[in-house]
């Protein structure tokens, strides 16, 4: 062991003796994706089948034997067909098998050890090892090195786009955290498929050269998403082989090295190609492959991998659920049978009660949720407007009776006032102030706009906002002049502090603001926390954070709580005059984590000691104390995470469309079994289905409206709730 890793395990140990951090307490035996803890009702599933869907295969070197793999699990078959011999089967999801050079093991990708890393067996099944062992950037489509001791895999990114892209590496096949060929060109055009010519000299995969440089829907495939590339062991650099109309994807050139088989769009058809690497002539081979996945993300690879027969006469390849072989010379094309047989061990599904059409809803979208100084009260942004609630166990009430969307408050130190914004699509924004004993809320700010996130200076004076642009929902009217500013307490001298940010609060001293850059839930990757004066000048960066969402410091500026791929955190606030990095794994200095699962509105007590946030329905809260022994007043033994909160309790009447509708005369699908009503009645009063049935013995209401669904037919609802206008931002609701 280096001594960096001494050092680094010692101080680990130096850290948990002195029990700076109580996290959720770890479980003794270790998750195992092929042996999941908890109650799982699994049923097992006998699987015989003669076809399969998106199965990568590979020829053993001796062209004797098929490997593939066929719903996450991995089979073998002789060369010329018959019953698969099964190599890996069970939970983990387990493909793209490749065998070695000498035909004595096999690589694939596996999730068995939490993730999809590359693993690798003997020929037959026995002796599977994990080789690369990546945590976040997953690994694919390994492909063997000529003299067998490593392998080339397709390393995946994900990004703001979620899906991401690329990357080839290189791996000895001892392990190792591998050494990388390709570098992605951004974090949203992929690079896939790689295969190997037969000396090692090349490697050749398929790169997303679609114009714009991200990705997009609607991709024309005629034209050209992705193309074939040569990387160039010899020299590190990199050359297209082939692409233009149609593209180029899943290269695998021939053992000779002279011809590349790839896939290519033609049409509405995906066509297996064959390219000479010596002339360059192309000719297409098979019309009838699946489709490609050239417009979407693939993963996993643009089409499933295909292979050479020894000597180079024929490519197997998958296609229309079946194996087939196809002649390079002549085009003609041959079946490979197979047949599998397995058992497949299946969870029931989670199921969960949803009452159709309830009187009342239970709300759990709450937003805005701040608590009063005292601790005593809960106000919070529900169903368009502000809410309190006696804590613990009152019952939500309206703040106002406005009908304008309020949103965002926050507390006079006092605990007296609240300042809040509201928003109207007529006209527009406001921020507005508003006694918690209840009474008329007075309108600060003088011109319209989109207002944003007020807070109290510490004395009451001031408060600090921000004022937004504008967007596609609420529109860009009275945009001008975005920014934060300062106003005092009563809406009057409004001065503008700084272009950028979001979240602003005063300092402890009243000195300065911190504020926010990167975004909310979208946005950069990375949040940072800057301060500037009350002038707008001498602007510092305090922190950094890659995956956070918030970064709130304390009231008494000691400790910072922070959000980290959605979990909630709590550390020193350091102020070094340098920027700090900070995440769930600093070492510098302690963190620790005080919600089990995520949270939101996360925000602190006026006297530093507790952090506040929510998650759905439930209001939680944790002592600074609880999670650092060092502190004064920590107990002997740090209590549990927190895994159970305040309900909030926010009921309302749901709304209910009025009438009575009838259709008639249609071909009704009744989901009864096989039953089809071929001249129906359905009936729906308000939000339920009251009746159905043959015409002959439904009769329609007289209040009804009625529809003649003649030569139609009525099926129970597909819904799409997939929807993106206004999705990817986090602001203020129009009416």
């Amino acid at each position: 062991m280096s001594y960096i890793k001494i050092l680094s395990s010692l101080l680990l140990i130096f850290w948990l003796s002195l029990g700076l951090s109580q996290e959720e307490k770890k479980d003794s035996t270790k998750w195992e994706v092929s042996n999941p803890q908890g109650n799982w009702n699994f049923k097992n599933i006998p699987l015989n089948t003669e076809e399969g869907t998106w199965m990568n295969l590979d020829v053993s070197p001796d062209g004797q034997e098929i490997v593939f793999d066929l719903l996450g699990d991995i089979y073998k078959i002789p060369i010329s067909g018959g019953k698969a011999t099964t190599l890996r089967s069970g939970l983990p999801y387990e493909v793209q098998p490749r065998f070695s050079p000498d035909g004595k093991q096999i690589l694939f990708t596996s999730d068995a050890g939490g993730g999809d890393n590359i693993w690798a067996m003997n020929s037959d099944g026995s002796e599977p090892k994990q080789i690369t062992k990546e945590k976040f950037r997953l690994l694919n489509n390994a492909e063997w090195t000529p003299d067998g001791q490593g392998f080339i895999a397709r390393k995946h990114f994900t990004s703001q786009r979620s899906l991401g892209a690329g990357e080839m590496w290189q791996y000895h096949i001892s392990g190792g955290v591998g050494l990388q060929l390709t570098k992605k060109k951004n974090s949203q055009q992929d690079v896939n498929d790689p295969n190997l010519s037969a000396d090692g000299k090349y490697l050749y995969y398929s790169e997303d050269m679609y114009p714009g440089g991200f990705f997009q829907y609607n991709k024309d495939p005629n034209k050209q998403i992705y193309v074939i590339k040569q990387y160039d062991f010899n020299t590190g650099k990199t050359k297209t082989i082939t692409g233009g109309p149609g593209g180029a994807a899943r290269p695998a050139v021939s053992a000779d090295g002279t011809k590349l088989a790839f896939v290519k769009r033609v049409r509405t058809k995906t066509v297996l190609y064959v390219h000479d690497l010596q002339t360059g002539e192309e000719w297409p081979l098979y019309d009838n492959l699946n489709k490609d996945q050239q417009e979407a993300w693939a993963i996993f690879g643009v089409y499933p991998r295909f292979d050479w027969t020894n000597g180079d006469r024929e490519i197997i390849f998958w296609a229309g659920g079946k194996i087939h072989k196809v002649e390079v010379a002549t085009g003609k094309v041959s079946p490979i049978p197979f047949s599998a047989s397995t058992t497949l061990k299946i969870a029931e599904t989670v199921h969960f009660n949803n009452p159709a059409a309830p009187d009342t809803q239970t709300a759990k979208m709450i937003r805005g949720a701040i608590t009063s100084p005292d601790g005593k009260m809960l106000v919070f942004n529900a169903l368009g407007h502000l809410w309190q609630k006696s804590l613990p166990n009152g019952k939500p009430k309206r703040l106002t009776s406005d009908t304008d969307f309020e949103a965002e408050p926050s507390f006079s130190p006092d605990g007296k006032e609240l300042v809040y914004v509201t928003w109207n699509d007529t006209t527009l924004g406001c921020i507005r102030k508003l006694s918690v004993k209840g009474g008329q809320s007075v309108k600060l700010t003088k011109t319209k706009g989109i207002y944003r996130s007020p807070s109290f200076s510490s004395d009451g004076k001031h408060i600090v906002y921000v004022k937004e642009s504008g967007n596609n929902d609420q529109g860009r009217t009275f945009g001008k002049g975005s920014g934060i500013y300062i106003m005092d307490s009563k809406g009057t001298n409004p001065k503008k502090i700084s272009e950028e940010g979001i979240f602003p609060i005063f300092n402890s001293e009243n000195s300065r603001v911190f504020y926010q850059t990167g975004g909310y839930y979208f946005g950069n990757l990375t949040k940072e926390l800057h301060s500037v004066d009350l002038s707008g000048k001498d602007k510092k960066t305090h922190f950094k954070s890659k995956y956070a969402n918030r970064l709130v410091p304390s009231p008494d500026n000691k400790w910072i709580a922070f959000s980290h791929l959605h979990k909630i955190y709590i550390a020193p606030l350091v102020l070094t005059g340098q920027t700090i990095d900070i995440d769930n794994e600093t070492k510098a200095f302690p963190v620790a984590q005080v919600s089990k699962d995520a949270g939101i509105n996360i925000h602190w007590s006026s006297k530093s000691d507790k952090v506040f946030w929510t998650l759905g329905e439930e209001y939680f809260s944790d002592k600074v104390a609880n999670r650092f022994a060092f502190l004064e007043g920590a107990p002997e033994k740090l209590p549990e995470i927190v895994d159970e909160g305040i309900k909030i309790g926010l009921t309302y009447t749901t709304d209910k469309p009025k009438g009575t509708i009838a259709f008639t005369n249609a071909r009704i699908i009744t989901m009864e079994g096989d039953e089809i009503i071929e001249n129906g009645t359905l009936v729906v009063h308000e939000n339920r289905i009251e009746a159905i049935g043959p015409s002959t013995s439904i009769n329609a209401p007289k209040d009804a409206k009625i529809y003649d669904m003649s030569g139609k037919t009525i099926m129970p609802g597909m819904v799409d709730a997939h929807a993106h206008i206004g999705g990817f931002r986090y602001g203020l609701s129009p009416q």
